[in-house]
């Protein structure tokens, strides 16, 4: 499985807001990744 290909800002920023360490960001599987991104939408509005 290859590194997702974000940039480095935004790998901080969702490290960040899901608190998980940089290097899980980098290594989770796209589909989770954008599920996650949709859980943290809902939350927000």
């Amino acid at each position: 499985m290859k590194p997702l290909q974000i940039s480095a800002e935004t790998a901080q920023k969702l490290s960040e807001t899901l608190n998980l360490p940089l290097e899980q960001i980098m290594h989770l599987p796209q589909h989770i990744l954008l599920a996650k991104i949709a859980e943290i939408q809902k939350k927000d509005q």
